[in-house]
Parts: C-alpha cells; sequence; structure tokens
C-alpha cells in the first residue's frame, strides 16, 4: 500500500506571508530614514512635528485595525489582502509628492518637479506656514498608509489559521513576522542611498511599488487549502489535523464531516470574552515599544551620537541592531517544544515562552548607562528586545488562533491591533513632546541631560512593559480556553 507523500504547499503561502510584511514595514520605515536628514531641512520640522506625524498614523492604523479585522472576514483572505497591500502602496507612494503640493499650496506653484518644489519652498518666508502645510499633508499620506497596513496583520493571521494547524502557527506566524526585521534590514541599507542619490521622493516611490509587484504573485498563487491543486489530501489531512475548518464548504472537501450550526462570531461578542481583553493590554502595553524602536532609532544615533542615517556608519549600525532581532525565530521553536517535549497545551506553552521573552527587554536598562563606551552597547541591547518583541509579538498573534474559532480571528487580531496602535500613539506622541522639552531645558535625570535623558525615561518604560503585560494577560486568562463561537 502506497501512502501519499504530504505535499508543502502551506509554506509557499507563509512565504509570500513573509514578504508582504517586508514590504509593510519597508513602505513603514521610509519616513523614520528620512525626515531627519533629508525632510526636516526642506521643511522645517522639529522632534515634535514628527511625533506628531508618527502619533497620529498609529491613531488612524489602530482605528483601522478594528475594521479591517472585520472587513478581512467579511471580505475573506485573499480580496481582503488585495485591498490592504493595494491601498497602502498608494498612500507609500502619496508621500513622495507632499512637496510639489506644499509649494503649489505655500508659494502657487504647482507645475514643478521635486527640484522645483524645493526652491519655491526655501523662497517662502512664512516658515510656520511651510511647516503647518507640509506636517498636515505627511499626515493625509500617512493615514492612507495606515488604513492599508492595517489589513496586513489580520489578512496574514487569517492565512495562517487556514493554511497550518495550532501546533505550527506560532513557527509560521514568527516565520512571515520575521518580514518585519527583513524590512528593516533592508531599510537601512537602500532608502537612504535612493534618497541620497536620487531625493528622498523617490525612495517613497520606489519601495511603495514593491508591493502592486506583489499582488501579483498573490491573485494567482492564493486558493483556499481545500480548493488548491498543489496541496494533495495529506498536507490538507494534516492542516486540518484540530478539526476546527469551520470555513471549509462540506460539497468541496471528501471525508471532511461538515461543520453544523456554526455561525460567525458577531463584533460585539468578541469584547465578551477575557481571552479578546487579555489579547489587547498585551498588544497595547508592547506594540507601541517596536514601533518606538523602529520610527526613533535613526533619530537617535542622530541626535545622541551625532550619526546619520544615510552615514555608513549609521547604516551598519541599524542593520546590525535589526540583524540581531532575526533571534526572533526562536519564538516559533519554543512553544512548539513545550507543546511537544513538555505536553503542556498550546496556550500554556505559549504563555511560557513568552514570560522567558518578556525579560530580555529588561537590558534596555542598561542602553544608556552604558552608551558611553561605543554606540554600539545601546545598539546590541536594543536589537535583543527587539528579538524578544517580535518573539513575544508571533506567541501573543497565535494565541487568539488557539481559542477563537477562524471565523472570528481576523476580527479579534483587529481588536488588539487598535489597542496597539492607542499604546504606539502614546509613547511616539509623547517621546517627541519630550524629547524636544528635554532638549529645551536641558533636564537632568538620572545622571542624563537634554535628550539623553529623554531617552533614558523613554528605554526604561520599554525595558518593563512585556513583565506588566504578561501578568495582566496571565490574570485575565490563567488557562486555555477554547471558545466555540
Amino acid at each position: 500500500m502506497n501512502i501519499e507523500k504530504k505535499s508543502n504547499y502551506r509554506w509557499t503561502i507563509c512565504s509570500l506571508l513573509f514578504f508582504a510584511t517586508t514590504i509593510n514595514y519597508l513602505d513603514r520605515q521610509v519616513l523614520s530614514l528620512t525626515w531627519k536628514d533629508f525632510i526636516a531641512p526642506e521643511f522645517h520640522w522639529t522632534n515634535s512635528d514628527y511625533g506628531l506625524i508618527t502619533a497620529l498614523f498609529s491613531i488612524f492604523y489602530a482605528v483601522s485595525m478594528l475594521f479591517a479585522g472585520r472587513f478581512v472576514d467579511w471580505l475573506d483572505t485573499k480580496k481582503g489582502f488585495l485591498w490592504a497591500i493595494g491601498i497602502w502602496s498608494v498612500g507609500a507612494i502619496l508621500h513622495a509628492f507632499c512637496g510639489i503640493a506644499t509649494s503649489g499650496i505655500v508659494a502657487g506653484e504647482w507645475l514643478v518637479g521635486f527640484e522645483g518644489a524645493k526652491e519655491a519652498i526655501g523662497r517662502v518666508n512664512d516658515v510656520a506656514l511651510v511647516v503647518n502645510v507640509s506636517v498636515t499633508l505627511f499626515i493625509f499620506a500617512r493615514f492612507v498608509l495606515a488604513v492599508g497596513e492595517a489589513g496586513n496583520f489580520p489578512a496574514a493571521i487569517k492565512a495562517t489559521a487556514e493554511f497550518f494547524p495550532k501546533k505550527d502557527r506560532a513557527l509560521s506566524t514568527s516565520i512571515f513576522n520575521a518580514g518585519a526585521t527583513i524590512g528593516a534590514l533592508a531599510a537601512p541599507l537602500t532608502i537612504p542611498v535612493i534618497a541620497a542619490h536620487w531625493g528622498w521622493e523617490m525612495s517613497f516611490i520606489i519601495i511603495g511599488a514593491l508591493g502592486f509587484i506583489w499582488m501579483g504573485f498573490w491573485i494567482f498563487m492564493y486558493k483556499k487549502p481545500h480548493k488548491h491543486p498543489k496541496i494533495n489530501k495529506a498536507e490538507l489531512a494534516y492542516i486540518m489535523q484540530d478539526g476546527d475548518g469551520d470555513e471549509i464548504e462540506p460539497e468541496d472537501v471528501v471525508g471532511v464531516a461538515p461543520p453544523t450550526g456554526k455561525k460567525k462570531m458577531s463584533f460585539a461578542s468578541c469584547f465578551k470574552h477575557k481571552q479578546t481583553w487579555a489579547f489587547a493590554f498585551g498588544k497595547f502595553m508592547t506594540d507601541g515599544v517596536w514601533w518606538f524602536f523602529l520610527f526613533w532609532m535613526p533619530a537617535y544615533l542622530s541626535s545622541v551620537y551625532d550619526i546619520k542615517s544615510s552615514d555608513t556608519e549609521g547604516q551598519l549600525a541599524l542593520f546590525v541592531l535589526y540583524l540581531i532581532t532575526l533571534l526572533s525565530i526562536i519564538g516559533g521553536w519554543l512553544p512548539t517544544y513545550f507543546v511537544d517535549k513538555k505536553g503542556l497545551n498550546p496556550y500554556d506553552g505559549r504563555m511560557k515562552a513568552m514570560l522567558l521573552f518578556a525579560f530580555v527587554p529588561l537590558v534596555v536598562l542598561f542602553a544608556q548607562p552604558l552608551g558611553h563606551i561605543s554606540y554600539w552597547v545601546p545598539v546590541i541591547f536594543i536589537g535583543f528586545a527587539g528579538a524578544a518583541h517580535q518573539a513575544w509579538s508571533a506567541n501573543i498573534f497565535s494565541t487568539v488562533g488557539d481559542m477563537f474559532p477562524r471565523s472570528a480571528i481576523a476580527t479579534v487580531t483587529g481588536i488588539g491591533g487598535l489597542a496597539g496602535g492607542v499604546g504606539s500613539t502614546f509613547i511616539n506622541f509623547g517621546s517627541g513632546k519630550l524629547f524636544d522639552y528635554t532638549a529645551e531645558t536641558q533636564m537632568i535625570f538620572m545622571g542624563f541631560q537634554g535628550e539623553e535623558a529623554g531617552y533614558f525615561i523613554v528605554f526604561s518604560f520599554c525595558a518593563v512593559a512585556y513583565l506588566i503585560a504578561w501578568a495582566v494577560m496571565k490574570t485575565l486568562v490563567p488557562k486555555m480556553e477554547i471558545i466555540k463561537g
């Protein structure tokens, strides 16, 4: 008797999710790598201006996540993802034309190129007007970007739940989530170079266009597992081993019992469960830490160490920082080890792994105190904290798939995304205000003065955020409780 060898097409889908997440983070990073050295001199921005733009992006992203999850559950994975990446790619490219639009509004010169816009803006004496108009235009571009990017994780988590059994979801999530790290790695090596040689505008256009290329692959390569010609019966049986195929049409699958009487969870009913609140609080406390590292590290190196993102030294430092975060792949392996080798259920295995990851960011407490030795000290310490965050992130996302039916996964992920975006808004807007205040007053805190004092305060919060989040999550959901819908 021949036993059919299992196909592995689910990993092809995982690779598509990986590249989508890479593009997602590349598009998000363009502004953080260009504003300080390229955009701010042109539009006279301060830390507070940039902090406002990033904070509003976080708000837009947060609110959009709430609806994006429901939107993806409604449209389903394929169409939902296409809409998401299409919108955010348009938003990314819109940034490039904010200079021309500013020129038209403040100087009355619309029919100019990128260089002509710079010259026109330079002739305007009303600096406050230039700041207000340019900031407003960038906020609009960030709004479009945020609306689209909000769909990435709900759609990716939903696709992961469709193509992987529960025991493999943390690993597959950590793999596609590593796209965030690869995007962060590629960004400092490419974006400042593009900006330096062809202008900051082209960095938005070139990076933004990548999303449209990805859409072509997704259209032709994605189908539901039970309908996909490249997934054989052995692989389908492996994918469906948990017996929770609540989105599969029974007439399409031979040998799979149809679900009886299952209904999709309503949006309001998701809030009735402690699991939703635990996930949301975990995201609220920790998402902002990663976004702070993502949005402010180039500015940190520039302000504290006078290392520009366009310098070879700065590019290498940022590359190494995000390279270290690739250690986050352990985040997918460790829970599987606890489940397979230690006999824990998926939730307990994840929570045990997440507790270990929550201790790692404590090294950030020493980033500033030891920073006088070399800028490499904070770079390496923050790199380890970033790795811990990504490992944590892969597992906190997977807790949703462990306990909620597939039809509710994108919705609950969106609710958590809203909470994470709110937390990110607080830390980004607050950081901009704090850095300007400490620089202006030369405030002294714990032996640090000026902006360094501000960074030490924020680093201290980042260090303990994960332990606080874990404690509250464990209190709300002490053990695994599966929600039937």
